[in-house]
């Protein structure tokens, strides 16, 4: 039976709509995800507000965790997989990689700094937030800069791109400090408030969410000249270019239909879990400038 041209011109049309993005052979995590029909996603417990636990719930919460979803959210319409599962897997800053790299987690969205050592280790999507690596010292104290802390103690978190730069920085100009590295930002803070360390290094963004949480938020100050510019981006295995597609496809669509506006807003402008505290930390203009031309390269150590 002939098909006349516009009927199969509107046969050609509706199949295309009734088939899934991937209609090629799967391979890699996408392969995974559709035979197991589960997503693993890593997740910090305490980088506010990026990835961690707010309540007795257990599950994570956070701005980089929002846009997790956003790629979930994607994945569930181009794999033809409404009913797609979401299992949390929690990771460190020492264990992220590693658990990233041999399968137990196929997405870290978090508080991970895309740099070229990561970057032999695993894949990063496009930047999905930009800080400035500074501190975190007592409002009325004497320590405002990092030439302030010599001879003194200083803490910072274990496995993090500060802690690196802070203990090069110890050697190349002979501070004598006394690094102390935390296992974790809220440990780190833990240690500053109790008068153990005068500052505590980390990603400016970071600092804002540890003194948000304190007792007294007024009583704590982010100062310092950044010693770094860095870039968060989600990190998948290493040369699946299929799935590291997929969720840069996704982040930037969030970006380009402006969703990104409100989740930042709901995390960095508005009160958040548990104490409802505001951050009050603006958009900057470099990641504004990194969401109208989404792009996976890392931030340069040093800006003059």
């Amino acid at each position: 039976m002939r098909i006349v041209p516009k009927l199969l011109s509107a046969a050609i049309a509706a199949a295309l709509i009734s088939t899934p993005v991937f209609a090629a052979e799967l391979t890699g995590t996408l392969k995974k995800i559709k035979e197991s029909g589960t997503i693993t996603l890593g997740h910090r417990d305490a980088s506010i507000p990026f990835s961690y636990i707010a309540d007795a719930s257990g599950k994570p919460v956070g701005y980089s965790h929002d846009i997790q979803l956003k790629v979930v959210e994607a994945l569930k319409k181009d794999l033809d997989m409404p009913d797609l599962k979401v299992k949390y897997n929690l990771v460190t800053s020492q264990t992220r990689i590693p658990l990233v790299q041999n399968g137990t987690v196929d997405l870290e969205c978090g508080s991970t700094t895309n740099n070229a050592e990561r970057a032999q280790q695993v894949d990063f999507s496009v930047g999905i937030f930009e800080i400035g690596t500074r501190l975190l010292s007592k409002a009325d104290s004497s320590y405002k800069d990092f030439d302030d802390l010599k001879g003194k103690n200083v803490v910072t978190t274990a496995g993090t791109t500060s802690e690196r730069i802070l203990k090069a920085m110890n050697a190349d100009k002979q501070m004598g400090m006394n690094i102390v590295s935390a296992k974790d930002h809220g440990e780190s803070f833990q240690m500053l408030e109790s008068g153990r360390a005068v500052a505590f290094m980390m990603d400016d963004a970071l600092l804002a969410g540890e003194m948000a949480k304190a007792k007294k938020p007024t009583d704590w100050a982010v100062t310092g000249t950044p010693q770094s510019y860095e870039i968060y981006g989600c990190m998948v295995r290493k040369g699946d270019e299929p799935f590291k597609k997929a969720v840069d496809d996704a982040i930037k669509a969030t970006f380009a239909s402006g969703d990104i506006n409100g989740i930042y807003d709901k995390w960095f402008n508005q009160p958040i879990p548990p104490k409802g505290l505001n951050l009050s930390f603006p958009m900057s203009d470099e990641f504004k400038a990194l969401i109208a031309n989404p792009n996976d390269k890392p931030a340069p150590q040093k800006k003059s």
